[in-house]
């Protein structure tokens, strides 16, 4: 099921009038007067809400003679709520595809010729960009505080403040004047 489709079905379920429409359909195929004088609603108001029902799946309806009988979507209302809220692939490829872009979008307002223009203020941000200097770092080498600025000064003039960021940001351990890069 997809995210709209889902949302679609949450809606229709927080209504207290399409709640009764359905607790009132447990019991059995029902038409619209029926269902009207059940709850004490006009037929009207009472098609209005089979209307949204049918859209979001959870009411079938078929003609007989005269009147539209409407049922229960067993096939919907059987589905967990797991089920219902599990992003389907597409979505979430379009999800990493938005993040993607942000993430690019932010490096290139921050670097300028490989040189970090400032430190952003909003953390999200901030670590873009510290993961983005991070990667100059191996994964895993440890090393010297010497060599953590040699390689972080020609990046952004107060490297202290870097270092510092990213030991606290999880990106960095540090062990006396040792540092190795986490992630």
């Amino acid at each position: 099921m997809t995210q709209e489709n889902a949302l679609r079905l949450f809606k229709c379920l927080s209504d207290t009038s399409r709640l009764r429409i359905i607790q009132s359909l447990t019991q059995g195929e029902m038409y619209t007067e029926l269902l009207a004088e059940r709850l004490e609603i006009t037929p009207s108001t009472v098609s209005f809400h089979m209307k949204k029902l049918e859209e979001a799946g959870l009411v079938v309806s078929r003609k007989e003679q005269y009147y539209t009988v409407y049922s229960l979507n067993s096939d919907v209302l059987e589905r967990s709520v797991y089920d219902l809220v599990v992003s389907e692939p597409e979505q979430f490829d379009e999800q990493q595809k938005r993040e993607e872009a942000y993430r690019r979008k932010v490096i290139k307002a921050s670097f300028e010729y490989g040189k970090l223009r400032a430190i952003p203020v909003q953390r999200k941000k901030k670590l873009i960009c510290y993961e983005m200097i991070a990667e100059y770092f191996e994964l895993g080498r440890v090393y010297e505080e010497k060599e953590v600025n040699e390689i972080i000064s020609p990046i952004y003039a107060d490297y202290c403040t870097i270092r510092r960021d990213m030991i606290s940001e999880g990106i960095f351990r540090r062990d006396g004047g040792k540092y190795v890069r986490l992630k």
